[in-house]
């Protein structure tokens, strides 16, 4: 999915976002006002003493989800570790013609891939190693200890099963990502994870929701707080999240996932993530310019065990941008165009 003419808005943005939240917080007023709380030292506060999430965040890093099994159980890494780990990353080893502008005029690929994407001018995934607490992550799973996603065999048969079935006969067969329905890789979570670029998030907050509004094909997902989960046959894009403080730490629970959401894709990784799972998120400000996002999965068909992860999200002054996910987007056109011509070539 391509990041097309990104003009900056942060005009508008904040125009859409207090029309967003309005319409859900009906007639609550909006609490922006920050008061420093003494037992919280740098931390922004609300008006209402609690820690203040707003802002615009990023998660950029080549930190993955999953560890490089070479590494076994280690989590943490010393400076000259992570420097080595960093120059030996794909993206930091692309070479200047991966990035130069592509040509117009070049000819088809040969390989016969349809999906072949697009140059490395379009990627910004980030070109460090995470740092949580001071040190240097090798991936974002804390548990268990291999950094792995601890998948049960039934959850592989349903890898093998979807890898045979994913299609090219219409557009409902592709996914989400490239039809524009929702961000690939679990970029609008829950749980949120980096992908290869779009990765900034915009929260707003009040005293009873707080609305996470994603890069990444603009997703917006509204937690209502000190709430109760709608009925099972509710199942909306990206869960039904619902939100309460434990002390000064939000926790977020989300249950009721779109059927159609049960794989995600990741950098080199695919998250099965069953509609039955249950993901708990702690969004906890560790100070001015960071908040530690944690978060558990839970699915017992799926997972051996739960797992929990740590990602650090860093404020950032850079603007949201719009996510032209269709304006003149021929990626899925193309692939579908193509798999009919490999059709006809093989029945002629």
């Amino acid at each position: 999915m391509t990041r097309t003419h990104l003009t900056p808005y942060k005009q508008i943005m904040q125009h859409v976002t207090i029309a967003l939240v309005s319409l859900c917080l009906l007639d609550t007023p909006f609490l922006l006002a920050q008061t420093n709380n003494p037992g919280t030292s740098n931390i922004p506060q609300t008006s209402w003493g609690k820690p203040d999430l707003q802002g615009v965040w990023t998660s950029a890093s080549i930190t993955g989800l999953e560890r490089d099994p070479a590494l076994g159980n280690t989590l943490i890494v010393d400076a000259e570790e992570a420097r080595r780990l960093e120059k030996s990353a794909a993206f930091n080893v692309l070479t200047e013609a991966d990035s130069a502008p592509s040509d117009p005029d070049r000819a088809p690929p040969t390989d016969g891939d349809t999906d072949t994407g697009y140059n490395a001018f379009w990627i910004d995934p980030g070109a460090r190693l995470a740092q949580i607490n001071g040190e240097y992550r090798t991936s974002w799973i804390v548990d268990p200890a291999d950094g792995q996603v601890p998948y049960t065999q039934a959850a592989g048969l349903a890898f093998l099963e979807y890898g045979q079935s994913a299609g090219y006969d219409g557009p409902e067969q592709r996914p989400l990502g490239e039809r524009c329905m929702v961000g690939f890789g679990s970029s609008g979570g829950p749980p949120m994870l980096p992908v290869l670029y779009n990765n900034h998030y915009q929260i707003v907050q009040n005293k009873d929701y707080v609305m996470i509004l994603v890069e990444m094909n603009h997703d917006a997902r509204i937690i209502r707080l000190n709430s109760e989960h709608h009925h099972d046959g509710y199942a909306p894009w990206m869960g039904d999240s619902i939100g309460h403080w434990e002390g000064d730490t939000l926790v977020v629970e989300t249950i009721n996932f779109h059927p159609q959401q049960s794989f995600r894709f990741a950098i080199k990784h695919i998250l099965y993530l069953p509609p039955t799972a249950k993901i708990t998120e702690r969004f906890s400000r560790i100070g001015s310019e960071e908040i530690l996002y944690e978060f558990s999965v839970e699915d017992r068909k799926a997972y051996t065990q739960a797992w929990t992860a740590q990602i650090p999200l860093r404020k950032t002054n850079d603007l949201l941008y719009e996510y032209a996910c269709h304006e003149g987007n021929y990626a899925l056109t193309g692939i579908l165009a193509g798999a009919r011509r490999d059709e006809k070539e093989n029945t002629d």
